[in-house]
This record gives C-alpha cells, structure tokens and sequence, in this order.
C-alpha cells in the first residue's frame, strides 16, 4: 500500500501512543482451560466470536482517528487474516514486564491501551481480554506490525511465543496484521461461516460512517477464479442502516428520525422511524458492541418515544376515541430503530457486553432523543398524527387481543385440560423427555400417529396453511382454530403487566422439543415458514431457549435389484445409492422413488427416517442474528412485492423443479 500524505500525518500524530501506554493487568493462565468464561462458548458463536475481537482493536482504532480501512481474509484452512491501516500495536519494551509491548497485548490479560484515557476515549473491546484470548485459543498466531517505517512479526502457538519479535523490512505505512488459526481441539466447530461474517461487516460499516472493510473467502472462486470478495462501506450511517432493515415494511413516517449530540462525554446517535407492522425492532449498540439484551441506553430511548407521544396525543386530544389507555407497549408497536452511544467507560453485563448497565446512560439519552421528538412532532404535524393513529390503533388491538386471549384460556378451564381435540398426546408428563410434533395435514398426522412412539411423542396435525401473522392484527391470530390449538397443546399463554408489556408464560410448557414436520415440496416449506413466522413474532422464547426443531424427511428411497434400498436427503446422496446398488450395472436398473409428501411414507418408513430419536436428523432452529431474522421474515411474509422477489431471484439457485 502507498504511504499518503494522511498516513504520514497520522504517524506523527501517533507520537504519544507508544509501550508505556500499554498496562498488564494479570496474566493468562485460566483461558484455555475456561474458555466460556471469555468469548462466551466454544460453539460456532465462540468460533466467530474470535473474529470480533480481533477486529475489535480496528475499529478502536478507528474510533481513536487512526483507520479507515480493515480488510479480512478466511482462509482454505478456517484461520483468519484480519489487516488494518491504524497505528500499530507498539512494539517497543514495556517498562514493567521487560518485554515487547507486542507481547504483552497478546499474551497477558486485561493488557492493552484500552485502560489508558489518552489512548482510546472509548473502545469496544474494554475488558483487553479479546486479543490475547484469541491467541491462546489458537494452535497458530502470527502478528505483523507496521510501524515507524519498520515491519515487525511475531509467532505464537497456544499462546506461547514460538519466536521473538524481530524486525522483517521495511515500511512506509502503518498497521496491524493478525493471522490465526483456532485450536480444534478447544472448538467444536472449526469451520468459519462467510454470512455470518459479513453480516457483523456490513454492522459495522453502518454504524462506523467512512470506514470500508473488505471480506475474502478463499474457499470459493466465481467463475472468473477470483477469490469472493464483498466490501462494506455507508456514508449515510444509521439512516442507511435502518433503510436497509426496514425496506420490506411499509413506513408511515416519510424519512427516518435522525438524532446525533453527545453531553458528559457520552456521544449519542440514533434513527428511528413507524411502520406498519405490528412488532417492535429496538437494536442497540455501544462502542460498536452489539447489546442484544438491551440496557440503559435502550431505556432511555424508549422512555423518550412514550413520554413525548403521549404528551402530543393528550395535548391533541387524540385518544379520545378510544376507552383503554395506551400503554407503554402501544406506543412502540410498529417502531424500528438503531440505538448506538459511545460510552468511555460502560459497565456491561460478562464479557460478551449483552446489555448496558451504566444507570447514568439513562437520563442522557432520554433528554437528547426527547428533545429531538419534540421538535419533529412540532415541524411535522401530518406524521405525527399518523404515528398516534398507529399508537390508537395498538391500544384497541391490544384490548381486543386480550379478550381473545382470554377466551381461550377460559375454554380451557372450563373444558378441563382444554387440549385440543386432534391432539394426539403422549404417556409422559414430563415436559423435559416429551415432543410435540405439528404435522401438515390430517393424512400425515395419522400416519405419524401410528409410526410414533406413544410414551415421549405426541402429534398434531395441522389443517392446511396456517394464519399468516405477519399480515395479522393481533386479535385475529387467537381467533385461529390452528393456532389456538398450538397454544392449548403447548401449555403457554401469553400475560400481561400493569403496563401492557405483554410476555410468554412457559411455567406450563408440556414439551420441550417442538417439531415442525411439513412435507418436503414448496407447499410444505410454505407451511414451514408460516409456523415459523409465528413462532419468531409470538413464541420467540421457546426459540431462544432451544425448544423449536425442523424434521428432515428423506428426499427419495432407492431401491436396487435385489431388495435392497436406501434413504437419501439430497441430490448427491441419490447419485451415490444409484451407483453403489447398481454395482456396476445399469444405474437405471435401480428404483427411484421422489417423496413429495409425508402422506407416501407408511407408518414404519416415516418412523425409521424422520421420527427415531437414533436415526432422524432434526434442525434446531437458532436465531443468531435476530435483526436480520427481523428482515428476511417481514421480506419473505410482508406486503411489499419488490424485495421478495429481489430475493428470490437472488437465490434462485437454491430452488430446483422436478420434472
């Protein structure tokens, strides 16, 4: 890369980062043998969760005034290479520890300049854990400084130095080069996932205007041999960011409300808008952590929203029509918005950052997002009305629901155990061994009915495609025979509080696996979705604690010559049993079967195939990313045309046709 004028000026203006910034707090021992304890899991989320961290310190540097570019590489292997123009981590003697600073950042925990104030004013990765954790979870990593026109390296395995740092040329630009392999035998999954990658990319790029980052997978060329290769980079920040996971939702307000101000030293940006939909989306980030969980600053935020629009609406008069008061969740019904404040020193709940816990957060987002309502609402009277309409009618909605709800939790009781009268239930009681299996169709329900296992396994069929949720007022969902019978099967209910904010109760959950099991054409992936949709809006719990599957019934049953037969779940399964029955024969010879619906399968194939705990392949549905989960549901079961057919056209290769 050719040194800039601006590269030159920033390593002059790097002067006063140097080893004497760096502080070691304590050292290394525990995280290889308690490796949860500091990237969260040692699943694929701790997998990726390597990533973050390093990319973490780019983006801190970033924030410092010091990158604007990050470029990331996956390589044929799984290791990664994450490559930034910042400063470069200091690679002179640490006056206390008498070794490179370099070493220290990545060998010591709690080490780094995220502890000095005149280093970083605020930084993602504030607990300094995050590089050296990745070192120490790696059987290889190689660090690469450029830095005061030198190149530096370093290599490390399981987070012992296997060299010292040494200078390796020359340089004219500055930087910081990780290159790391996991350990596999720390991980249970090595294998790097590009979108999962590229959505946490794209984040960043939204919430970091100027910044462009670059991923390559060299695992896949295109048809021109090139390496895969995507680059994220937005000027319009948080507007962009909501633009893009709202554009499948109609929105009743003409352009996003855009807050941008800072008051004691916390800098606060946020975009919001209304739509039309019926649910809430509130994802909120400090120092560029995502804070699934949420905290003080999402608080803050939506204290600001409530109290300005119920103050506009009764200075109005507006909810005179109605005979409930709105409540707090009325008025977030149909709200979409990115929260993002840079906090210097925030206080998150674990090392995972999953929500905010700094109490002072609170009032200053509250007054700087407040005091931007009160003038949109003043400079826009026609979208503010709109917007209380949206908020009337959440109110009457949200009574109506009620009663509905009611309704069947009354049924119930009066009814004894108000399950539903095509439930086919199982021995047990306990919910911990039981499974539910929702089953399309009433032919299918019977033949799983037999196939079953009676003491874990209770079934119930489904009539048709269910209520499309995403299109449907609340009260009209508990109106539904199938989803009413979902819920009286399952045990749940949802409640509500004095403020309205409604919840899943699953004290009564009868089963703790929940099997979706559709046939396996375009109807029952329809069907498949649909239950999904309601699952994601409505039972979003049962998702998150691991209690919804998806059954995978075989594609096709070959048979061969003599009797013989297989099962096989996709295409290269079906050319392999083809040729191993026919050994050596005519392949045609050998019977194909296309199974096109569960009803084509007796009792006994649908059992050994898609329902024996020993042999089945069952899909956990996990919800990694529930903002894009958020997009692709409304995309996919929305009213807007345009970008569902913009994604199914993109992934068209996915689909097949049968002749």
């Amino acid at each position: 890369m050719e040194t800039t004028n601006e590269n030159k000026d920033l390593q002059a203006k790097a002067g006063d980062y140097d080893a004497s910034n760096i502080q070691a707090l304590e050292g290394l021992e525990a995280v290889r043998k308690r490796p949860g304890m500091y990237i969260g899991s040692t699943d694929s989320k701790g997998l990726h969760h390597l990533v973050w961290e390093v990319i973490d310190n780019s983006i801190d540097e970033h924030l410092a005034g010091y990158c604007d570019l990050i470029e990331t590489t996956i390589h044929t292997d799984n290791s990664i290479t994450v490559r930034d123009n910042g400063r470069g981590i200091p690679t002179g003697m640490h006056e206390k520890l008498q070794k490179s600073a370099l070493e220290v950042v990545l060998t010591v925990l709690h080490a780094g300049g995220k502890f000095d104030k005149n280093t970083y004013k605020v930084s993602g990765g504030l607990h300094g854990v995050g590089v050296s954790c990745v070192n120490a979870l790696s059987d290889y990593l190689r660090a690469e400084v450029h830095r005061e026109g030198k190149v530096f390296e370093q290599e490390y395995s399981k987070g012992i130095p296997q060299t010292t740092v040494s200078v390796i040329g020359e340089s004219g630009r500055t930087g910081t080069t990780i290159t790391f392999r996991p350990d596999a035998t720390i991980f249970e999954a090595t294998e790097y996932k590009y979108d999962i990658l590229a959505a946490r990319m794209r984040e960043m790029a939204f919430l970091n205007k100027g910044i462009r980052m670059t991923l390559t997978d060299e695992r896949e060329t295109g048809p021109d041999g090139q390496y895969k290769t995507e680059e994220f980079h937005s000027e319009g920040g948080l507007v962009e960011f909501l633009e893009y996971i709202d554009n499948s939702k109609h929105r009743i307000t003409e352009s996003p409300i855009q807050v941008s101000a800072s008051a004691d030293d916390v800098v606060v940006d946020v975009a919001f808008q209304y739509n039309s939909s019926y649910s809430e989306n509130v994802y909120s980030f400090v120092n560029n952590i995502n804070t699934r969980e949420g905290g003080t600053h999402v608080n803050g935020f939506r204290m600001a929203v409530t109290r300005l629009l119920r103050q506009y609406g009764e200075e109005k008069d507006l909810f005179k029509k109605i005979k409930v008061k709105p409540s707090a969740e009325d008025f977030r019904e149909g709200l979409s918005a990115i929260v993002s404040v840079k906090v210097p020193e925030p206080q998150f709940k674990g090392q995972t950052k999953g929500e905010l816990g700094n109490a002072e957060v609170t009032g200053i987002v509250s007054r700087i997002v407040g005091e931007a309502m009160g003038h949109f609402l003043e400079e826009n009277p026609k979208e503010a009305r709109k917007i209380v309409e949206k908020v009337v009618l959440a109110a009457t909605a949200r009574e109506a629901a009620r009663k509905a709800r009611e309704m069947v939790q009354r049924k119930n009781v009066l009814t004894g155990s108000g399950l539903p009268g095509k439930l086919a239930d199982c021995s047990s009681k306990d919910p911990a061994e039981s499974e539910l299996f929702l089953v399309e169709g009433d032919s299918a329900g019977g033949t799983a009915k037999q196939g079953r296992d009676r003491v874990f396994q209770a079934i119930l069929p489904l009539r048709g495609k269910i209520l499309n949720v995403e299109k449907a007022l609340e009260h009209k969902i508990y109106e539904n025979e199938e989803i009413k019978n979902i819920f009286t099967a399952l045990g749940v209910s949802i409640t509500e509080d004095e403020n309205g904010e409604r919840r899943l109760n699953l004290e009564k959950l009868r089963y703790h696996k929940i099997v979706i099991m559709c046939d396996a054409d375009v109807d029952g992936s329809h069907i498949t979705t649909l239950i999904l949709t309601f699952f994601f809006r409505y039972m979003h719990d049962l998702v998150k604690q691991g209690y919804v599957y998806i059954a995978s019934p075989p594609l096709y049953q070959v048979k061969g010559t003599k009797g013989q037969f297989r099962y096989c779940w996709n295409e290269i399964e079906r050319k392999q049993a083809q040729e191993e029955l026919a050994r050596g024969g005519n392949p045609d010879s050998v019977k194909v079967q296309r199974y096109k619906g569960l009803g084509e399968m007796n009792a006994e194939q649908l059992w050994e195939t898609t329902m024996d705990p020993t042999r089945r392949f069952l899909r956990l549905v996990n919800i990694e990313d529930a903002r894009e989960a958020d997009r692709v549901f409304s995309m996919l079961m929305g009213d807007e045309v345009p970008p569902r057919r913009a994604f199914i056209e993109a992934n068209a290769k996915y689909a097949k046709v049968d002749a």
